[in-house]
């Protein structure tokens, strides 16, 4: 059978009836200057031997403005080629002087080793003795010694600077007192939870630098965000230029929203976003043209990649397509990212993992299986087709939830806005307290220093207090038999992650995976399916005291979904806003959390085949909280039809709020009640799901009108009746749903 090309098959879905909206991104020509005259001949050499002999636009400004000892923020899109804003610089200074030093940090493994490589080569086209290593978990102990003594280019990431590098700064003295340049690629990553910590581990890595004589230059990198120089600033706590000059070419691009047709009228039912996507990416895989497919979680990933496999195993065999997501081994990763590469892979399932700047060559399509949560990120994945020059698809493939609805029906929202702000909280007192641990294992305080712009005093009277450091001749030492670092993870604000052991072969049991605790209680839950690499394995216990789960490998025809039951309380209110018939609050409050029962759900069809329990204890939260409270509810509806209208509102909201805050879903969740505990009044609470609150429930305490607007217009706009799972969920008998969740909305 004749393969088709990729223009062949695009002309022909343009007929296709289910796709709503078809956006095409016009191709651009490169913007560039010529090489700068300062840059050492050697390494004008090297670039001009892989083809490059000028410099883009923001590479020629980015350049310039580090020699001159600002720091910079350059923001590009995908593939526009940002290397070269930092590695022009650094390897001119190490050229210039053998002394000088850089350490560049990348938020995950797989970015620093590929980054690695590609300046190894530059390296070795140069000819000049510059040494790079990579200093991570898997760095040998006899290499450790060289990268301390001898690396004029130490690349790691955020979580070995902070436990293996920065309390052992006495080894590292040549790189600390010889430090010319900090860069921190992908700099949009460093949000939430996570960008809260790494502000506190950069303002460490400062007070170190400052104590052995440096005072380094920032280089950050990153997509497209609404605040990149206002993040970069709180990240480092310096002033930034930004540098958004984009000089880089780009290929044509047909950016396409696909909605499922309708399988149940009366109750606007689509037929499921997966099968859609297998079908799909059926038609490109089998024509072999590569592809990228993006699902939303670990356990969507699974599903997709074991369908996909059968559906082309006799066209190009199933092992040319691969799964890439959080879980697996890093040499798994490597060897994957590797086939994508010189195109033994022809197709990937990722989650958003390869999101980030990992090289994995020319692909031509990219298939989003719904909305990726936000603006930044559907243009991050849809980056990675058609890098550089050639025709690119996207498609964007909708589900049936009111977020996915919402964009697809509202394309100029998504085209015509720009993307959204990260936030970040580095004054987060549980995050704060540990990295004040930290930097005093560290270094000692003087009385009065500062840590960021705070005031410390109070929490290191604290800290000595409970006998973590002692106070002598206005210095703060530490004196405590831990190691404080060891005892906080980045990734998280709750401490311990849960090992997946897998005992299917008596002869060598394996540790497969890790999750979090919070995740791990619906995910890994005795009996549950958990899914890796596309094969799936029983729960068979979960050892919670010693945070195990012991696995064992399946074949079945259903995965597992878990139930939680939440019960809030509010500790304390901070601001206030009355309304007509409501009031917005903003506070604390303490979340307990306790999974129920589980079901489970056929792979095929979707349908619920099936119950069981969970017995797991109570897990208690206490974060921050946005909630509105109904003051003078209409008396006509009832109490049954009110708490459904709420729970309707609660299910808009879940998804319209990740839209605004620039949030996953998983990092904010939505409860209402009908009568909350201190007030008895109907309740919907909006909470950070991370222990000390992140910010994202503030900004929905300012933004509360504008949410608001956009879930009145979801459900307006909604194709169904009255009421369905794209909107408030289901139809309530008795009333006209849709009209009066609109009405109680305006209440709000």
């Amino acid at each position: 059978m004749k393969k088709k090309s990729l223009p062949e098959i695009i002309e022909q879905l343009r007929t296709n009836e289910n796709i709503i909206n078809w956006h095409e991104v016009e191709p651009v020509e490169a913007k560039t200057r010529p090489m700068p005259e300062s840059a050492d001949p050697r390494i004008q050499a090297a670039l001009a031997r892989r083809g490059i002999e000028r410099l883009y636009t923001h590479q020629a400004t980015a350049y310039d403005t580090v020699r001159k000892g600002e720091n910079v923020v350059a923001v590009t899109p995908t593939a526009s080629g940002k290397t070269l804003c930092y590695n022009l610089p650094v390897l001119q200074a190490i050229a210039e002087d053998d002394g000088s030093r850089a350490l560049y940090l990348f938020p995950t493994k797989a970015l620093a080793q590929d980054q690695k490589s590609e300046l190894n080569e530059i390296i070795a086209e140069m000819g000049i003795d510059i040494k790079s290593f990579t200093y991570d978990g898997d760095t040998s102990p006899a290499i450790r010694q060289l990268v301390r003594s001898a690396g004029h280019i130490v690349i790691t990431n955020p979580d070995m600077l902070h436990s293996a590098i920065l309390p052992h700064h006495t080894k590292w003295i040549s790189l600390f007192s010889n430090l010319k340049y900090i860069v921190i690629d992908e700099l949009h990553t460093y949000r939430g939870v996570f960008g809260s910590h790494v502000a506190n581990v950069v303002r460490r890595l400062k007070r170190i630098c400052k104590f052995y004589g440096s005072d380094p230059v920032f280089i950050c990198t990153s997509a497209t965000i609404a605040n990149p120089k206002e993040l970069a600033e709180q990240l480092t706590g310096k002033p930034m230029r930004l540098i958004d000059d984009n000089g880089a070419p780009r290929g044509r691009k047909h950016f396409v929203f696909y909605n499922p047709p309708i399988v149940n009228k009366p109750l606007n039912i689509r037929k499921s976003a997966t099968v859609e996507v297998n079908q799909l990416a059926k038609q490109f895989l089998a024509n072999k043209i590569q592809t990228i497919i993006f699902a939303r979680s670990r356990v969507r990933v699974e599903i997709i990649l074991s369908h996909i496999q059968e559906l082309v195993k006799n066209e190009i065999g199933a092992k040319s397509i691969r799964g890439y997501r959080g879980g697996y081994l890093p040499n798994q990763r490597r060897e994957i990212e590797r086939g994508l590469r010189n195109g033994d892979i022809l197709g990937v399932v990722s989650t958003n993992a390869l999101e980030l700047g990992v090289d994995i060559g020319q692909l031509q399509v990219c298939v989003m299986t719904g909305y990726p949560g936000s603006v930044a990120s559907t243009w991050q994945q849809a980056g990675r087709a058609g890098r550089r020059h050639g025709e690119a698809l996207v498609l964007m493939v909708a589900s049936n939830t009111p977020i996915d609805q919402y964009i697809v029906h509202n394309p100029e929202y998504f085209f015509d806005r720009s993307p959204e702000s990260a936030r970040i909280n580095p004054e987060n007192l549980l995050i704060l307290v540990d990295h004040l641990r930290c930097a005093s294992y560290e270094l000692p305080f003087k009385k009065g220093e500062e840590f960021g712009p705070l005031e410390i005093e109070e929490l290191l009277e604290y800290l000595v207090e409970e006998r973590v450091l002692h106070y002598a001749g206005d210095t703060y030492y530490w004196a405590n038999q831990s190691f404080p670092a060891s005892e906080v993870s980045l990734r998280s604000a709750a401490q311990e992650n849960v090992v997946i052991v897998d005992q299917s072969n008596v002869a060598s049991v394996k540790i497969i995976g890790e999750m979090d605790r919070f995740s791990a209680m619906t995910l890994l839950h005795d009996e549950a399916i958990y899914l890796h690499e596309g094969v799936q394995y029983q729960v068979e216990k979960l050892d919670w005291d010693h945070k195990k789960a012991y696995v064992r490998e399946v074949d079945v025809e259903y995965y597992t979904d878990a139930n939680l039951a939440v019960k809030l309380k509010v500790l304390e209110i901070d601001r206030t806003e009355t309304r007509r018939a409501s009031t917005v609050h903003y506070g604390d409050v303490v979340v307990n959390a306790m999974p129920t029962i589980f079901k489970k759900i056929k792979l095929t069809t979707f349908e619920n085949i099936g119950y069981g329990p969970i017995s797991l204890p109570e897990e208690e939260l206490h974060t921050s909280a946005a909630w509105v409270e109904l003051t003078e509810p209409d008396p006509s509806l009832g109490t049954k039809t009110l708490e459904q209208l709420l729970m309707g509102i609660s299910n808009v909201l879940r998804h319209i709020v990740p839209i605004h805050v620039m949030c996953d879903r998983s990092d904010i969740h939505v409860v209402s009640q009908i009568r909350a505990e201190h007030t008895q009044l109907p309740t919907i609470f909006i909470y950070d799901h991370y222990p000390g609150g992140i910010g994202l429930a503030e900004d929905v305490y300012k933004r509360f009108d504008e949410i608001k607007t956009a879930a009145r217009n979801l459900i307006r706009k909604c194709a169904c009746e009255d009421g369905c799972p794209s909107c408030i969920g289901t139809e309530i008998e008795g009333i006209d749903a849709k009209q009066k969740s609109v009405e109680l909305l305006g209440a709000l």
